[in-house]
Formats: structure tokens, C-alpha cells, sequence
């Protein structure tokens, strides 16, 4: 994908007048489809370094030449380069104070304005994109700032996770595990256990088993194994992709071929093993790692240490397991501890109902113009809106879809649902730039 980077003056502060500051806000613009009068399509850059979501936003990329867009990725303040206090951004709780999903809105529609005098597109109609964290983000723009955007295509965005059952994230990547075979979750389930009592009992073992890069891995591996677990839902895609890792086409297929068999007829070594192998492959399909090291969750351009902070602050989505519904061993959401931790982390205490108190929630019925699209594999779609009783607010469910593989590049092994799902996502596109 071709684009150029540019840089925009952006205010540090939009919501007070004491930080008078300024920063270097990084965004990148593809103008190869342009012509005068066609739309702009805007991705509301999320939680990592933008040049990632342009290079996996393939949808933004096809309808290009249809609709003469304008293509603009916008890049997520504290993300990526654009940091506005530089290499000091998260130096100490004065620096991170705005860091927030309201302040990084506020920029890109201070952006937009001028992106249109740079390219004498006053007149051009705004459609937002954005897939996850920045799905939420697309919708949260045409709420709060319908003048700038005419509507958004908002994937895979768990708006509702502030206030959905704490438990609903585990049970989807449960039961996308126990769709591929009869055995696989049972295998996992009692393989979660058994790493557990193993880990505690012979951490040396179980080190060299897992190939774990320092020895100091062995307590966080079963905690990072239940979460690549979730990671391994997301990109349940039906092609090999490299979104978060390189992995092959339905990988939790593949994970699950090797555990189809009862678990009486497993060794607890075997089990281990196999555990082992299901780790692997999600870590290290290409052969290339030297060894794992679990506190490496996802791919290195995803900022794990700045969404760790929004989490921290206003993004509180509950979540907890109970081990019966789902394979992972029983926890408890335990807010106290999540304020503790926080505290210690960061000097911060979470509020957890801000966002609905600001965005509004469950009752979509002020708002228009938005698709909210999810796949049934994706564990987010726990979070996701699933119904909606206003008109040009629409709900798109895809079947066999995982974390927002309508946005991603068109496929000859698409499944017919997404290709049904784009039609209409484009159909809503064209009705907004017409109005």
C-alpha cells in the first residue's frame, strides 16, 4: 500500500487552557483514488502505531477506486510517533493526563478541517473506519461529532463491554475451541490445569518444555497462555495472516487436530506437551523464535504499555472466567484489586462508569449512520451491538467471522457472509455521501 506521511500541529490539551502546548500528531494519506468531490474515508487510528491498521485495513483500500476516496489513517495520540511530550509522554501521571479516547476524538476532528483545506475538499462528505478499540472509537466520532463525520463503519467494537457479563469474553473463545471438535476444550481445560499445578511444582521443567526465554517466565505462563488462548479467537481468520502473529488459516483448527482424542487417553506429560505445541504454534508458526518469552502478548506494533494505562483509566471492561463455561481456570473480577494495581502502576484510579456516563451506552436511539459489524467467532462481539431499533443504525452479524475480517483485503477464501457483509457496508456508505 502506497501513502504519505505527514504531521499536523496538534493541540496537547482541546478540553482545558492551562496546557497550552503543542504536538507533532502523525497521520498518513493515500491520495492515488482522489478525485475532487469524492469522499474522504478517515481511520480513527487505535491502540498502536499506525502504519499497522493501514497496512491491515484492505476494505478502505478496495473501495477506493469506487468512490474516488480520499484515504487518511489518523494516528491514536500516545501511539506510534505521535507523542505530545515526546519521549517524557509517559514520564509521570502530569504527562499522561491526556491521554484519553475524548482527547485523541477532539484531534482528529481538529484534523479533518485540515486535511480538507490541503486538499480543496471542503465540500467532501467524511466516512470514518475503524476496526476494534477503533471501531469503538469510529462510533464514538459520528456520536459526538456528527457535523465532521457522515457516518462510520465501526467493526469488531465492544461499546458495550463497560457493563456486559464479565464472563461472556471466555465463553465465545470456549466455544469457538469446542465448534473445531468434540475433545479440544476438554484437552485445554484440563491441560490450563495441569500447567498450573506444574508450573507452581517443577517451574524447571516446565520451562524447558515451553522454551521460555528466562526462568522468570514460568510464573506468568500460564496467564499468558489462557490470554494468547483469546488472542487466537480474534484471528480465527479462514487465511494465513500475520495481524498479531504469523499464523496459518484457522489456526484454532489446526490447534485443535492434535487434541482430538478423550482425555483418558492422555499421559499428564503428553498433556503438558501437547499445551506446549498449542503455544507454539501460535508463537512461533515460522520457526524463527529462539524462545518464548511470555510477556510478549501480540505483535510489537500494538502499544500494550499505553492501552495497559487506558484500561487503567476510562477503557474498564470487566472480565472474569469461572471455569465451567469457559477453559480457564476460575478469577474473579475483582475491581478493588484492579484499583491497587493500577494505583501502583500508574497513580490512577479506574472509573469504570465514565464511559457510558459520556457515550451514552446501551441507548443508540440519538444517533445515525453507523454499522456495527461483528463476526461470531470474535470474542469481542460479547461487547459488540447486536440489535438495533433505529433505522440507520445497522447490525451486521457475521457468521464465520472473527475480529473485524470485514475490513481486511478482500479474499478468494472469504467466507460468503463477510463478502454479503461489505455490500452492505458499502451500500450504507453510499447513502451517507449522498445526503
Amino acid at each position: 500500500y502506497d501513502y504519505t506521511t505527514f504531521y499536523f500541529e496538534q493541540q496537547i490539551d482541546h478540553f482545558g487552557f492551562a496546557e497550552n502546548g503543542v504536538y507533532q500528531q502523525r497521520y498518513l494519506v493515500a491520495d492515488k483514488y482522489w478525485k475532487q468531490g469524492g469522499p474522504i474515508f478517515f481511520y480513527t487510528g487505535n491502540e498502536g502505531d499506525i502504519t499497522l491498521f493501514a497496512e491491515n485495513t484492505g476494505f478502505m483500500w478496495d473501495i477506493a477506486p469506487e468512490f474516488n476516496a480520499l484515504l487518511v489513517f489518523g494516528e491514536h495520540r500516545y501511539y506510534g510517533e505521535s507523542l505530545p511530550f515526546g519521549s517524557e509522554s509517559f514520564k509521570d501521571e502530569a504527562h499522561r493526563n491526556y491521554f484519553t479516547a475524548e482527547q485523541a476524538l477532539a484531534d482528529y476532528a481538529g484534523l479533518i478541517p485540515h486535511i480538507k483545506a490541503q486538499w480543496n475538499a471542503s465540500d467532501s462528505h467524511v466516512v470514518a473506519f475503524g476496526g476494534s478499540y477503533g471501531g469503538m472509537l469510529t462510533a464514538w466520532f459520528r456520536m459526538k461529532y456528527p457535523h465532521v463525520v457522515a457516518g462510520g463503519i465501526a467493526a469488531s467494537a465492544p461499546i458495550l463491554q463497560f457493563n456486559t457479563s464479565c464472563e461472556a469474553f471466555s465463553a465465545i473463545v470456549t466455544r469457538d475451541f469446542e465448534k473445531a471438535n468434540q475433545y479440544c476444550a476438554p484437552a485445554i481445560r484440563q491441560g490450563i490445569l495441569l500447567l498450573n499445578k506444574l508450573a507452581e511444582k517443577d517451574p524447571v521443567q516446565i520451562g524447558l518444555l515451553f522454551h521460555v526465554c528466562q526462568p522468570s517466565d514460568v510464573p506468568q505462563l500460564v496467564g499468558w497462555f489462557q490470554a494468547i488462548l483469546g488472542y487466537m479467537a480474534m484471528v480465527d481468520y479462514p487465511y494465513p495472516a500475520s495481524f498479531l502473529e504469523p499464523l496459518p488459516s484457522w489456526p484454532i483448527k489446526v490447534t485443535c487436530e492434535p487434541l482430538n482424542k478423550p482425555l483418558s487417553s492422555w499421559t499428564e506429560l503428553e498433556l503438558v506437551k501437547a499445551m506446549a505445541d498449542v503455544a507454539f504454534l501460535y508463537m512461533n508458526y515460522t520457526g524463527e523464535a529462539k524462545c518464548v518469552n511470555t510477556s510478549k502478548f501480540a505483535y510489537k506494533g500494538l502499544g500494550n504499555s499505553g492501552w495497559n494505562y487506558q484500561s487503567c483509566t476510562e477503557m474498564v471492561m470487566p472480565s472474569c472466567n469461572n471455569g465451567k463455561t469457559d477453559v480457564f481456570i476460575p478469577a474473579k473480577w475483582d475491581f478493588n484489586a484492579v484499583v491497587k494495581s493500577c494505583q501502583k502502576m500508574f497513580g490512577v484510579v479506574p472509573r469504570p462508569s465514565w464511559m457510558t456516563t459520556y457515550y451514552g451506552g446501551r441507548d443508540l436511539s440519538g444517533h445515525s449512520n453507523i454499522v456495527f459489524s461483528n463476526g461470531d467467532l470474535d470474542p469481542w462481539s460479547a461487547g459488540g451491538v447486536l440489535s438495533s431499533n433505529v433505522d440507520s443504525i445497522v447490525v451486521l452479524l457475521i457468521q464465520d467471522g472473527a475480529h473485524h475480517l470485514d475490513l481486511r483485503a478482500a479474499r478468494p477464501d472469504d467466507p460468503a457472509s463477510v463478502v454479503k457483509a461489505r455490500a452492505i457496508e458499502r451500500q450504507n456508505i453510499k447513502k451517507w455521501i449522498s445526503q
